[in-house]
């Protein structure tokens, strides 16, 4: 049973995780975009 429960939690962790670094990535990205825009036009 208390190993069902410490799968559990790292499949869980490991979603968390997962998202987090995805979000944070895509976010890096549109400020990298951001500036470029803002480079070339300016």
């Amino acid at each position: 049973m208390e190993k069902k429960d410490w799968k559990t939690w790292f499949r869980r962790f490991g979603v968390a995780g997962f998202m987090f670094f995805l979000i944070k990535g895509l976010l890096w990205l549109a400020v990298f975009w951001g500036l470029l825009e803002v480079g070339c036009n300016g």
